[in-house]
């Protein structure tokens, strides 16, 4: 299916969507020791748009599409994490059969805005994710002592994890905090106010049997994963003017303990040189089998 096929399939038959989603082949699960690669691309849906140097990167839904195909098309590559409109568009395409698919909750904080911190759940919700058939549920989790936005947003995560354990799905949250500098949000990535935002990322819900985390790769990240023991998957983040440097500091991560896979976006979908197989191949190579009881701090 090409891209005028999918619009004609959206225009006229919608319902559609749902029987592909009713019909995908589920992801199969991990075998013992083995660890996840996602491709994370729900920035979009933030109004994020920008990659590397471009700030219209993302723009081009088709070639965002494309570059998520190629990558997910990839030996050992595991699945997905996008908005409904992504998830639906690569269901119709065929690009999620027997993938590990996250639906994005919390997307209403847009960036740039007054209100970014108050990251109201615009996206999926816990009752969507299951219908769909996915696996688990993304949510964002900002923490500024100085916005009274982040309490919202706190709050709203915590009901997000129980609705989503209460029917045995996977939480992703991904903590950072924050700070406002000249009018933008930073996520600050000193390791102690990163472990400070795990810790309390850890606490949310009734439960915490199903919730995994989303965490930067930081200068120390073993003090970081070290503040829980929920499993860890390590964000890409911007994309890197060393590629090899940041291979090298994925690679050192997936030595941790409790980090069990990678959820890369932009590094791997908008490369230095625009190689997309190239680079997911090489973020493949590092997911080599964990040998059993080998904890490393």
């Amino acid at each position: 299916m090409e891209l005028a096929e999918l619009v004609e399939v959206r225009l006229h038959d919608p319902a559609a969507v749902a029987t592909r989603l009713a019909a995908r082949v589920p992801f199969a699960g991990l075998g013992r020791g083995e660890r996840l690669l996602v491709i994370a691309a729900d920035h979009p849906a933030r109004g994020a748009l920008a990659a590397g140097h471009d700030p219209s990167a993302m723009e081009d839904r088709w070639d965002l599409l494309r570059r998520i195909r190629t990558a997910l098309a990839r030996p050992g590559v595991h699945g997905f994490l996008g908005t409904a409109d992504l998830v639906e568009d690569l269901t119709l395409l065929g690009a999620l059969e027997g993938k590990f698919v996250l639906g994005s909750m919390n997307r209403g904080g847009l960036a740039g805005t007054s209100f970014e911190l108050d990251d109201r759940f615009t996206g999926y919700d816990a009752a969507g994710i299951a219908a769909a058939g996915l696996d688990g549920g993304k949510m964002l989790l900002r923490i500024d002592p100085d916005d009274a936005g982040s309490i919202a947003t706190i709050e709203a995560c915590a009901h997000a994890v129980d609705e989503l354990a209460d029917r045995a799905l996977v939480s992703l949250i991904e903590p950072f905090w924050s700070t406002r500098s000249q009018g933008r949000v930073r996520n600050q990535l000193d390791p102690e106010l990163v472990a400070r935002a795990v810790a309390i990322a850890s606490g949310l819900g009734r439960t915490s049997a199903y919730t995994w985390l989303k965490l930067p790769l930081v200068a120390d990240q073993a003090r970081v994963v070290a503040a829980s023991t929920l499993p860890v998957l390590v964000l890409g983040g911007e994309v890197p003017e060393n590629a090899e440097a940041a291979l090298a500091g994925w690679g050192a991560a997936l030595e941790l303990p409790t980090v069990r896979g990678l959820a890369i976006g932009r590094s791997l979908l908008y490369p230095p040189g625009g190689d997309v197989a190239t680079a997911v191949d090489g973020a493949v190579a590092l997911l080599g089998p964990r040998p059993e009881g080998v904890l490393t701090r």
